[in-house]
């Protein structure tokens, strides 16, 4: 959804990304610093519960881990190494944010239980539950794309992308912070889901319909 975005964030963040340059920090540690930073940012809003704040924080990281590939530009492109790099802390940092929310909905339980509520709070077990899927999918998703590469097909497509899964669970928090109930964290984390399960499904239908359409080695029309 906010994949029409990236062109204009790129330059909008280029002076930034020189001044990066300046200070003699890479591509790769820029990707290591936005990672390492939104773990611990992340860990510490679920823990303190601080929703607000910890939003706004891990927004300003994410701005920040998007600076790696424009450093990578200014200063000879990038390698295969950081495009790796780059992936497999995306996927750290992602699950970092959800498990966050899942430490906070825990912990908003335990203080509804502490209180005297039977049963602990339906909005806070379904939250976990949700955020447990959006775990999933988001792998899910990421992995699906890697190995359809990796058997020489695409698989770019779907409705949520890591930027649009970002700014839902990143806008959730920020109500609920801000004052909103906790279900509308819920929601938020079930409309995660819901998206990122038709992404899955999109990027399987794309590399289903890729693969019909290219010949089999074996197939005597291929010959």
């Amino acid at each position: 959804m906010f994949e029409h975005l990236r062109g204009p964030w790129k330059r909008a963040i280029e002076p930034i990304a020189r001044g990066i340059v300046h200070l003699g920090i890479t591509a790769n540690g820029v990707t290591v610093i936005g990672a390492a930073g939104t773990v611990v940012v992340a860990f510490i809003t679920g823990l303190t519960g601080w929703l607000l704040p910890g939003a706004v924080l891990l927004a300003i990281l994410v701005a920040f881990d998007s600076l790696d590939g424009s450093v990578a530009s200014l200063t000879g492109g990038g390698t295969q190494f950081g495009a790796f790099l780059d992936s497999t802390l995306d996927r750290v940092a992602d699950w970092a944010v959800l498990a966050a929310v899942m430490i906070y909905l825990r912990k908003h339980e335990l203080a509804w239980i502490a209180h005297g509520a039977s049963g602990g709070d339906i909005w806070a077990q379904v939250g976990m539950a949700a955020a447990l899927f959006a775990i999933m999918t988001s792998f899910v998703t990421s992995y699906a794309r890697a190995r359809a590469e990796a058997e020489g097909f695409e698989a770019k497509n779907g409705i949520a992308t890591r930027s649009d899964r970002l700014v839902i669970i990143l806008a959730g928090m920020a109500l609920t912070g801000a004052g909103l109930p906790l279900a509308w964290l819920v929601c938020f984390l079930l409309l995660l889901d819901l998206l990122g399960l038709v992404t899955v499904c999109q990027r399987i239908g794309l590399v289903r319909q890729e693969m019909n359409r290219t010949p089999s080695p074996a197939d005597p029309s291929h010959e």
